[in-house]
């Protein structure tokens, strides 16, 4: 008895790092805003990513993955600490999360608490109001890629002289639009070519952060997250990846015209949010410049991937790191006439997301069944043999990862606001706003999701199954770091 006594005092001067020289490490790369037009999942038959391709054949592929929340903030918290929004009344971008809820230990903090040394930079959390304060990344991560936005944010410097993504001053915009009027948030709607190595732009100088970090880790085990801010508006990237797809080239969308007559108030108020910024893209005749450049972002996000994978590969960690790399929602261009994401549709809601697992994952293998961000927590728990986190509202894929054809009947939940919520089967997607409106739509005939089936009384049973997997209850909304409740869309 005083063996195992003394063991234990042992385990707790030593700390958590002394078991854990044998666990993998961890790259975990989330890339912002990208829909699924990618390569290997399809989405648009113009698009380069050779790397996010060969690193899709390497492991698993999710190719029905889905955002808890079409909105950056509540989406990445959701990913961050394993709770829904509906559980955490995190719905927009206002709410500073890890000020809204203390105590709610998020996956760096868990990791570091393990032994782990934790590092990271770029957008891993929302950009603001949360998480660029330098302080604020120091309390949760060991190391750190400081920006000059961070830096100067820490400083309290005035960094209206800064665009967004970080870094860029504004009086080097390109300013290509030229509109007749400015769009909903001029600051960030914006786009053009760069003439700049991709070393150069925000996203490539945290890149070139992560490559030295993995060229010589630390002796424990690491958790490295870099965020990487394209393709989020503005789109910005070096020229060379405009010039991979001439606008005379460039497949257009498929848009059905009257795609919104059988929406409900719900959906019909959510497809209108910033709809003025499509129509003025239209008008103008800007439309296949927006597609351009989004394109051209992808490939260059593309390209950054590209680097942390040789990185790795060159390294000495190369045997012995999962690799996840996720979006955390998607985005419109057009489709049910909206432009940006902020829906409750395929569209804004399905993600690329894949983990390769060394002596778990097998390569070139893929999964339709239906997953969500906000598994990801209890999933690297489980990889890596970490104590479990109580109160998740994920559920881990380790079984998905060992066996993609598993039964698997857990529908993905992705909320908009409170009490506006769409369930994703292998099949079906219901939504159901707060209102009581309803859509069903029937994957394996209908896409496109043009077709709404919920007034239908031969699907009823098939409505009220999904219904099932529906929150139980909607937290009241989170307070924003002003202290106020955040406008609901």
């Amino acid at each position: 008895m005083k063996s195992v006594l003394l063991a234990f005092l042992s385990f707790l001067a030593l700390g958590p790092s002394a078991f854990a020289a044998d666990r993998p490490n961890i790259l975990m790369i989330a890339v912002d805003d990208l829909n699924d037009w990618v390569g290997y999942l399809g989405g648009h038959p113009d698009v380069k990513t050779p790397n996010l391709d060969r690193l899709a054949q390497r492991g698993l592929v999710f190719a029905n993955a889905h955002c808890p929340a079409p909105v950056c903030n509540p989406s990445r918290a959701a990913l961050m600490t394993g709770r829904l929004p509906a559980h955490t009344g995190i719905y927009g971008n206002e709410v500073r999360w890890h000020e809204a809820l203390p105590g709610v230990i998020s996956i760096p903090q868990h990791f570091k608490a393990q032994g782990y040394h934790v590092a990271g930079g770029g957008k891993i959390n929302h950009h603001t109001p949360g998480y660029n304060r330098a302080s604020d990344w120091h309390m949760y991560f060991d190391q750190v890629f400081d920006s000059h936005y961070q830096v100067g944010l820490a400083r309290g410097d005035d960094m209206s002289k800064f665009a967004w993504p970080p870094g860029f001053p504004l009086s080097q915009i390109p300013a290509v639009k030229a509109f007749s009027r400015p769009p909903a948030n001029p600051n960030e709607f914006d786009w053009g070519p760069w003439d700049a190595t991709d070393e150069a732009m925000g996203d490539g100088q945290l890149v070139e952060w992560a490559v030295n970090f993995l060229a010589a880790p630390p002796s424990q085990p690491f958790f490295l997250a870099p965020g990487i801010y394209r393709p989020h508006l503005p789109f910005y990237a070096p020229r060379k990846y405009f010039e991979m797809y001439p606008l005379d080239r460039i497949t257009l969308p498929v848009v059905k015209a009257d795609d919104l007559d059988d929406v409900p108030a719900g959906g019909q108020r959510i497809a209108a949010d910033r709809r003025g910024d499509l129509e003025l893209v239209l008008k103008e005749g800007k439309y296949r410049e927006l597609l351009q450049a989004y394109l051209a972002n992808i490939t260059y996000c593309d390209a950054l991937v590209g680097r942390l994978l040789d990185a790795l590969e060159a390294g000495p960690a190369a045997n012995n790191t999962i690799i996840v790399l996720w979006s955390d929602h998607g985005w419109h261009f057009g489709e049910k006439n909206h432009l940006h994401k902020f829906t409750l549709w395929e569209r804004s809601t399905r993600v690329p997301f894949l983990i390769v697992a060394p002596g778990v994952t097998r390569a070139q293998t893929r999964t339709a069944r239906p997953v969500g961000l906000v598994d990801l927590f209890p999933t690297l728990n489980e990889l890596c043999g970490l104590p479990t986190v109580a109160e998740l509202d994920g559920q881990s894929l380790v079984p998905l990862l060992r066996d993609p054809q598993r039964a698997w009947d857990r529908p993905a939940l992705t909320t908009h606001g409170r009490g506006n919520h769409a369930l994703r089967s292998e099949r079906w997607r219901y939504i159901r706003y707060a209102d009581g409106g309803e859509e069903l739509y029937d994957h394996a005939n209908d896409p496109h999701e043009w077709t709404n089936l919920a007034g239908k009384p031969e699907f009823a049973a098939v409505k009220a199954d999904l219904a099932k997997s529906l929150p139980k209850t909607d937290a009241a909304p989170a307070l924003s770091n002003r202290g106020k409740k955040k406008k609901e869309k």
